[in-house]
C-alpha cells in the first residue's frame, strides 16, 4: 500500500492556486484598505472577515452541489474550472477599482517631494502604533514634519516615519474617502464577486483528494496536498519581494501588475490540474483499489454514516475548539502582519511571511515522521507550544530591532504551524467512516472559517483600542489556550508505528 506521490502533486495544483490567492489576499488587501481607503484596523477586519462569512454558507452549499454533480469532467473539476477563472479575471478588474482610489491621493504620494507638507496642511489629528492620539500640528512644525525621511542614515526605516507618517497619511486617505465613496464602493462591489468566485470551488477542491485517495492513505496525501499550498503562497511572498508589495516606498503603489501575475499563476496552475487530473479515471482507480485491497465495507456503504459514541463526541468537539482557537491566533497575525510590519516595525513583510512558510515546507517531512512514532496528539501538542512561544516572543520586537530576530520567530513559527496542520485535519477525518468523509470536512472548514471570520474583527478592535503592539500578544494567548482543549482529546489519533521518513509524510495512517 504506496500513495502515488506524483499523482497527488498534480490533484495538489487545484489547492496551489487556491493558496496562491489567499497569501496575496491577505498581504494586500489590508494594506489597500488601511493605506488607500484609510479604514481603521478594526474596519478594516470586518472586510477581511467577508470571505469567511460566505465560506460559512457557500463552502457547505457548493460542497454539496458538487456531490451531486454528474458531468463528464466529474464531480468537482467544472467547479475548479468555473471559479479559477472568474476569480483570476476580477482580481485584476478589482486592481484598477483600486487604482481609481489611488489617482484620488496623488497629492500624499511617497514620490511627490511636497507630500508630507500636504499632510500637514490638513491639520490632521493621528493615532500612533502605540495607541496614543495627537495632532501632528501639536508635535512639529511644517518644516520638522516635511524633514522626516523613510530611512535613516543606515538604511533602516525611520521609527518617526512609521508613528507619524504613516498614520497621517492613512488619516488623510480616511478624509479623501470620506469626500467621495465611488472608489470604496466598487471596489468592495468587485471584492465581493471574487470572493463568491473563491467560494464555489474551495470546497469541492478539497474534496477531489479524498475521492482519489484510499482511506489509509489519506493522511500522507494531506501532506503533500498541505506541501502544494505552501509552495503556492511562498511563490507569492516572492513575487511581492520582487515588485516591492512590501516596501515603505510603495504604500500607494498600484498593484495591477501584481494581481496580473497572480492571476497568471492561478490560470498556470489550473491548465496543469487539467492536463494531468482526470477525474473520473481517477475516482475508478481508487475504487478499484479499495475494492482489491478489501477496505470496502459493505455495511458502512448500506448506512451511509454512522453515529459517534458518546466519547468520540467529545473528543471531535474538543478537536475543533483547538482548530478554532489556533486559527484564531494564527490568522489574526498572518492576514495584520502586512499592516503591522509596515507601521510598527519598517520592515518588508514579504521576506518574513516568506521564511515563515519556507519553514513550515521544510518541517513538513520531519513533522510527519515524529508524529508517525508518538502520534498526532503529542505532536500537536508540541506545535502548539512552538506556534504560541514564537508570537509571545514576537510581542517584544519593535521598530530599530534587528530584521533577523523576528524572521527567526517567523521561522519557528512556520515551523510550529506545520506541525499543527499536517495533523490537525486527519484528526478529525479518522473519526469519520466512508461515505461521510465530506461530511467531517465540513466540520473542519466551518470551525477553521468560523475562527478566521471573527478573529480579523476582534483582533483590529484591539488594535484600534489598545494599540498596534497587541497583535503578538493576542495571537500568543489565542494559540496556548488550543493547548488546554487538546490536551483532553482522547479519539482521532493514528497508532504510533515506526516507517520511513518518505512514507510518515502525512503523519501517519488513517
Amino acid at each position: 500500500m504506496k500513495l502515488n506521490y506524483k499523482k497527488t502533486v498534480f490533484v495538489g495544483f487545484a489547492f496551489f492556486l487556491i493558496t496562491a490567492f489567499w497569501q496575496a489576499y491577505d498581504t494586500i488587501i489590508p494594506k489597500i484598505l488601511t493605506d488607500k481607503f484609510g479604514m481603521s484596523q478594526s474596519l478594516s477586519g470586518v472586510i477581511m472577515a467577508l470571505d469567511n462569512v460566505l465560506a460559512l454558507f457557500l463552502l457547505p452549499l457548493f460542497g454539496t452541489l458538487s456531490d451531486r454533480c454528474r458531468s463528464r469532467l466529474g464531480r468537482r473539476t467544472p467547479y475548479i474550472i468555473f471559479g479559477t477563472v472568474m476569480a483570476a479575471v476580477f482580481l485584476v478588474v478589482l486592481s484598477f477599482a483600486d487604482n481609481l482610489q489611488r489617482n484620488a491621493l496623488e497629492d500624499v504620494a511617497v514620490e511627490n517631494p511636497a507630500a508630507q507638507e500636504t499632510l500637514y496642511d490638513a491639520g490632521l489629528t493621528i493615532t500612533t502604533p502605540d495607541g496614543v492620539v495627537m495632532d501632528i500640528q501639536d508635535e512639529f512644525t511644517r518644516e520638522e514634519f516635511a524633514a522626516i525621511s523613510i530611512r535613516d542614515e543606515s538604511g533602516s526605516v525611520n521609527e518617526d516615519y512609521t508613528d507619524y507618517v504613516v498614520p497621517a497619511r492613512q488619516a488623510y486617505a480616511a478624509q479623501v474617502t470620506a469626500q467621495n465613496r465611488t472608489p470604496l464602493i466598487i471596489f468592495v462591489a468587485v471584492l465581493l464577486i471574487v470572493l463568491l468566485s473563491m467560494a464555489t470551488f474551495r470546497s469541492p477542491a478539497v474534496a477531489l483528494m479524498p475521492d482519489v485517495t484510499i482511506k489509509p492513505l489519506r493522511s500522507k496525501a494531506n501532506a503533500v496536498i498541505n506541501l502544494m499550498g505552501a509552495a503556492g503562497g511562498i511563490i507569492v511572498l516572492l513575487l511581492g519581494s520582487v515588485f516591492g508589495t512590501g516596501s515603505p516606498e510603495n504604500a500607494l503603489m498600484s498593484y495591477t501588475v501584481f494581481f496580473a501575475a497572480i492571476s497568471g499563476l492561478m490560470l498556470g496552475s489550473l491548465l496543469i490540474f487539467l492536463w494531468r487530473v482526470k477525474e473520473p479515471a481517477l475516482v475508478r482507480e481508487m475504487q478499484e483499489e479499495s475494492e482489491r485491497l478489501g477496505l470496502v465495507d459493505e455495511a458502512e456503504e448500506a448506512a451511509g454514516d454512522r453515529k459517534l459514541q458518546k466519547a468520540e463526541r467529545k473528543s471531535l468537539l474538543l478537536i475543533l475548539a483547538s482548530v478554532v482557537l489556533w486559527f484564531f491566533g494564527y490568522n489574526a497575525v498572518t492576514s495584520k502582519y502586512s499592516v503591522y510590519a509596515s507601521s510598527v516595525l519598517g520592515l518588508d513583510y514579504n521576506s518574513t511571511l516568506t521564511i515563515a512558510t519556507g519553514a513550515a515546507i521544510v518541517a513538513y517531512i520531519p513533522v510527519g515522521a515524529v508524529a508517525s512514532r508518538f502520534g498526532r496528539r503529542k505532536t500537536i501538542l508540541a506545535g502548539i507550544v512552538i506556534l504560541g512561544g514564537s508570537f509571545l516572543l514576537g510581542s517584544f520586537v519593535r521598530a530599530g530591532t534587528s530584521p533577523l530576530v523576528m524572521n527567526i520567530l517567523f521561522a519557528t513559527a512556520g515551523i510550529g504551524w506545520a506541525t499543527i496542520n499536517v495533523n490537525s485535519y486527519p484528526m478529525v477525518v479518522e473519526l469519520s467512516r466512508g461515505s461521510d468523509v465530506g461530511k467531517y470536512t465540513g466540520f473542519y472548514y466551518t470551525a477553521s472559517m468560523a475562527a478566521q471570520t471573527v478573529t480579523p474583527i476582534v483582533s483590529g478592535a484591539l488594535m484600534d483600542t489598545l494599540g498596534m503592539t497587541v497583535l503578538f500578544p493576542y495571537g500568543s494567548v489565542c494559540v496556548l489556550l488550543a493547548f488546554v482543549t487538546m490536551l483532553f482529546v482522547r479519539h482521532g489519533d493514528n497508532r504510533p508505528t515506526p516507517v520511513s521518513k518518505i512514507e510518515s509524510l502525512g503523519g501517519g495512517e488513517n
